[in-house]
């Protein structure tokens, strides 16, 4: 049966090239919504207004790509075997819930397009369907990888397959997490106010490993590249009171122009969110605090 094995290999490489041009996080406008190019015609990457799809350009019967929106209808769900995905709406018959199961039958990768917020996508590619779960309606989706020759295929390890899951599932817990904190600062960084948007990251106050450490916004920050890596090891802190403070260590440094930027920013307030319930919780920051304040 045809597995539309070229498609799917010039699909693949499309994204990695828009990935290395616009990092890992996609905007459908603009640029998941070009599509690709195979045998002289523009195939599109998915359809948005339906999760499961099969391009009209394939020859085979198993779908080319799945997606998870941001405000998914369906009982999509993470777990630490792969991601579960359900069923189209209507009889398993139907041409959407066919093209997911043949992909299950064939064995062939696709892509999990998984939404981080309005109108941006993660890839997840290669992705096989590993499990059928006709009472629940839901399918299993795992992670495959790449050759060195670029071909795809399945994880055979148990093991490795369990820590690709969970380095997928972290990657976009951080995507989603930023998705949200980001807009709350006006998309630029609290201390310095950089608006360069590749350059800016969502920092945890409390840890999201630690009690207290949810993905909501109250509990993030919006930093640059450099204020996130100086928040993380201590060498900055913000108080409760929504100062900046720099560690004693480098204030008492002269290590060039770099630095004394940095330290221009002590004990200055940082940008905040307008909506009062997007902004830090101080009580997370007294946390976070005092440990800046131990370490330094």
């Amino acid at each position: 049966m045809v597995q539309d094995d070229d498609l799917r290999a010039v699909c693949f490489l499309t994204l990695d090239a828009l990935r290395a041009q616009h990092g890992d996080e996609l905007p459908y406008a603009d640029v998941l919504d070009r599509g690709f190019v195979w045998r002289n015609r523009r195939v599109p990457f998915l359809n948005r207004q339906k999760g499961i799809y099969r391009a009209a350009a394939q020859e085979g019967p198993a779908a080319l790509a799945v997606m998870t929106s941001i405000r998914s209808p369906y009982d999509d769900e993470e777990t630490p075997d792969g991601f579960l995905y359900a069923y189209r709406d209507g009889p398993v018959e139907i041409s959407d819930n066919r093209a997911l199961l043949a992909a299950h039958e064939l064995q062939v990768p696709l892509v999990y397009f998984y939404g981080t917020r309005q109108g941006w996508f993660h890839a997840i590619y290669p992705t096989y369907v590993t499990e059928d779960y006709r009472s629940e309606r839901r399918v299993l989706l795992v992670p495959g990888e790449r050759t060195a020759m670029g071909r795809a295929r399945p994880l055979a390890d148990s093991l490795e397959r369990r820590y690709a899951v969970v380095e997928r599932r972290a990657r976009l817990h951080q995507w989603r997490f930023r998705g949200l904190v980001l807009p709350a600062y006006r998309h630029r960084c609290t201390i310095c106010a950089l608006k360069e948007e590749r350059l800016l990251d969502a920092a945890h106050i409390i840890g999201d490993a630690e009690r207290r450490g949810e993905p909501v916004v109250p509990n993030g920050v919006s930093l640059c590249s450099i204020h996130h890596r100086a928040f993380d090891e201590h060498l900055i802190g913000i108080s409760p009171d929504y100062n900046v403070h720099v560690s004693k260590r480098l204030l008492d440094d002269d290590d060039g122009p770099m630095l004394e930027l940095l330290k221009g920013f002590h004990r200055q307030p940082i940008h905040l969110p307008a909506r009062r319930s997007h902004r830090p919780d101080p009580s997370r920051l007294a946390v976070r605090f005092e440990r800046f304040e131990t370490a330094a």
